[in-house]
This record gives structure tokens, sequence and C-alpha cells, in this order.
């Protein structure tokens, strides 16, 4: 099943169902375009096997970054690298997406000490700054930029964008009751809290035209008590559906439930892969449109029976592609059965500093855009230090180049 080929309701055929889902790679120069060694890791990704492969974090908004590092998509990039990156990407016959997001409330504070956000409620997170309160211009001037960075994503030559409505960025934050406490048509009813979302994915519908693959990053669930539900999620995806987008993507959590960014070491093979594919089935039963599945998938066995099963119809994996950017090719020919999962071996999360697996991954991308490989022998502990160093390396070089 994995190996088949699947055709999206634009008419775009992808060669297999795995996809190498968004990731924050943070491999952009001090200006925020795409660094040599990012198109090397895209064009490596893409001779790999996979069918999609959708870019990192990608914002639309240089003062809200989801980190110093990310490529950023607007109107001061250089559109030459994006060429270059898009380029890359489909080098080797995947087709390739740019996940278009604005971080909000979750943009760190040395980055911008207020951040756009649904109301003033700060993120329960060292780090985080007091967000400003979005205006009825402010919502206008989020769905330019989305739309505006699509239009250059297409100009880029890159077959589609995906948007983020997930992890507790802007537009995932619109949706939860929790973090949108607003009283105006932005707050309120589910209808209103997903206003945002649907201007978005309208207007940038609009401009791509149908031809060019629309998606969507949504939330199962937030896993927050007053967050958004997977009730909510059922709705929102029915509405999304209606907007016309190609596919449903779904995950779930945000930083102060970071439940997409856990690995387990316990649990059987079955119960400690696909994390969300359960929520995904109920969402699935009510759409026509198809569904990809990110979060834990390792072994061939259990994709294909998600795939066989009509659970979902994409596979999204992220960590696998950063110890073996070929892996796809060889799970698709069955010299392999199971994706890398090098986590399985780490200690237990709770006799780690927080995020501390999580950060050995981000330190791996950085040693393939460096070096061009990663090295998993890498302690966790050393890989969770590096990252930290280069994140203070990263907003030092950002800020310094912001003031030029």
């Amino acid at each position: 099943m994995i190996q088949c080929a699947f055709k999206l309701p634009n008419g775009t055929v992808l060669r297999n169902r795995l996809v190498k889902s968004a990731m924050s790679e943070a491999l952009g120069d001090r200006f925020n375009n795409p660094t040599q060694g990012l198109v090397n890791l895209f064009a490596r990704w893409s001779k790999g096997g996979a069918g999609l492969l959708i870019t990192g974090n990608t914002p639309v908004d240089r003062c809200h970054l989801e980190h110093a590092g990310n490529f950023v998509l607007d109107c001061q990039s250089d559109m030459a690298r994006a060429r270059q990156l898009a380029t890359a990407a489909k080098s080797g016959g995947s087709v390739a997406l740019v996940q278009l997001a604005h971080a909000g409330r979750q943009t760190p504070e040395l980055i911008n000490p207020h951040p756009l956000s649904m109301s003033s409620l700060r993120l329960n997170l060292p780090g985080f700054g007091t967000p400003k309160v979005a205006t009825e211009s402010d919502f206008e001037d989020v769905v330019r930029k989305f739309t505006k960075s699509a239009a250059l994503a297409k100009e880029a030559g890159f077959d589609g964008v995906q948007i983020h409505a997930a992890h507790g960025y802007l537009l995932s934050s619109s949706l939860s009751p929790r973090i949108n406490t607003r009283d105006d048509r932005w707050g309120g009813s589910l209808k209103n809290r997903a206003r945002l979302v649907l201007a978005v994915v309208r207007a940038v519908r609009v401009e791509v035209g149908d031809d060019f693959i629309l998606a969507t990053k949504l939330n199962s669930s937030d896993f927050q008590k007053g967050g958004f539900t997977h009730e909510d999620s059922i709705e929102v995806a029915k509405m999304l559906q209606n907007e016309g987008i190609d596919f449903l993507e779904i995950s779930g959590g945000n930083f102060e439930a970071p439940a997409s960014y856990q690995y387990k070491t316990k649990q059987s093979t079955i119960e400690r892969e696909a994390y969300f594919l359960d929520y995904a089935r109920d969402i699935k039963a009510v759409l026509n449109i198809p569904v990809m599945v990110t979060g834990g998938f390792r072994s061939a066995l259990v994709m294909n029976n998600a795939l066989s099963s009509g659970a979902t119809d994409l596979i999204g994996m992220g960590r696998p592609f950063i110890v073996d950017p070929e892996f796809p090719t060889k799970l698709l020919n069955g010299s392999i059965e199971m994706a890398p999962a090098v986590e399985r071996d780490f200690p237990p999360a709770e006799e780690l500093p927080r995020n501390a697996a999580l950060n050995w991954f981000c330190h791996q991308l950085a040693l393939h855009g460096e070096n061009g490989d990663s090295d998993i022998a890498v302690s966790v502990i050393d890989g969770h230090e590096n990252y930290l160093a280069a994140i203070k390396f990263l907003t030092d070089r950002f800020l310094a180049a912001r003031v030029l």
C-alpha cells in the first residue's frame, strides 16, 4: 500500500504514500533565506524516494518567527534562493509544498516581546512575552500575508502550500476557546473561532487557483483542558473541506502540551506508533477529501494497516528523514521493514531535560546543514546542549541582521 501512487483532488499524482512532514529545519541564513545546506538536504530527501515533501515551519511574517533560523517567505525573501529550494525538493521526483505559518504567541520573546495573538494570554513557558491582542486590521494583515506568501511559493516553483493551523500557532490558537476568549466576530462560537483559518484558506485558494495544491494541518485536539476538542476538530475539518482544500493533515498538541513531539519506549510496537490515527479515523469518516496522519509511524506493517483500514490516505513522518534521508526507498523496496527509530533507545523522557529528545533531532538537522549528514553517535544530552547553544547563536545573528 505505501508504495502505491495517489492522486490528489487537484490532479497531482504522488508516486507513493510516504510524506516528509514539516519540521523546523531552522536552516535559514541571517536574512532568513534558504542556506545551501537546506537546499542540499531537500535534494537528498527528494532523491530518497518520498512521494511528498513539506518544508519546515515557514513564517509569512518575519516579526513572528517560530525560530530565528526559519526560512521566511515574504516580500523581502531572496526569490532566487527560494527557487533553488523548490527545484531541489522536486529534483528526485517528489512533489513539494511550503508549510506557511504565523507563530502568534509562540514567537520567542527575543524576536518579538509582544507577538500578535487572539488574546493577551501569555504562553505558560519561559522565554515568551505578553501578546498584543489582534485588531480587525491585524486580521486583515494576517490574511494578506498568508496570501502573498502562497503567491510567492507558486512563483518559486513549489507545487502547493500547507496552511499550518495546528500546534498552537496563531491559526491554531484562534480555534482554541482557552486562548481565543474574544467576544467579537472572531471569538465565541466555533464558527467564529474558525473564521480566521477559513479566511486565510479562502483567500489563498483565490490567489493560487485550483491547480495549485492547498492543504491544511489541523490539531485533532489541543489535549488541554478548555482547549480545542476532538469534536471541534471534526466540525472544522468539514468547514475546511467546503473551502476546497486538497488534503487535511491531522496532528495534535502545542508548545505547552507537545503531543506531536512525544516518543514512547515501553509500549508495544502498535501502541507507540500512529499517535493520532484513532482521531484521524473519526475525522476521515466525515470527509470526502484525503487525510494524512503524522506522528509515530515507523514500521511498514503499521503503515500499511493504517492505509488498508481506510483511517488515512497518506503517511507523514519527520524524524526518520533526519536520521536516514534515503530510508523511503529502502522501505518501499522491502530492504528494511521499519523506518529509523533511534528515539526508542533514548533514556525515558522523565530522566532527561525538557525537550531534550526533540532538541537532539534539531541538532541533527543542524549537522545536515553544516556537514551534509547526521551523526547519531552524539549523545542525547550533548545534542540537547548543542542545540540550545545554536538557538542563542541564531537569535543573536537574527537580531544583529535586523538592525542593519
